[in-house]
């Protein structure tokens, strides 16, 4: 199934994104040549071919667990756009919108 300029419109909505219309026809056919890639990928026969769980066969690669001082809280937060006492202050992400009727009856007020 083909990627249509809605989909892009629905997928940049989903990420808060705004693109020109140029934009959205392109990313369309990247999309869908990403799509014809992956179908001919699918026409491989893979039968005999055991599946990978990483491309590099790696062990056990995690580090020594070693406590150590941890940087002053002060020197981590002396750069940052807006905080509080002890934490960074980051804009709210997630917004609620409430139902059409109540923003109606607000603005008549």
């Amino acid at each position: 199934m083909p990627v249509t300029i809605k989909d892009v419109e629905y997928i940049a909505n989903l990420a808060r994104l705004e693109f020109k219309e140029e934009e959205k026809e392109k990313f369309t056919e990247q999309f869908n040549r990403i799509l014809e890639y992956i179908d001919k990928l699918n026409e491989l026969d893979t039968t005999d071919v055991e599946p990978l769980y990483h491309v590099i066969d790696l062990k056990n690669v995690f580090r020594e667990d070693i406590v150590k001082e941890s940087y002053p809280r002060e020197e981590i937060l002396k750069n940052a756009p807006s905080r509080t006492e002890f934490f960074f202050k980051v804009p709210k992400v997630i917004q609620v919108e409430k139902p059409q009727k109540e923003n109606e009856d607000k603005e008549q007020s």
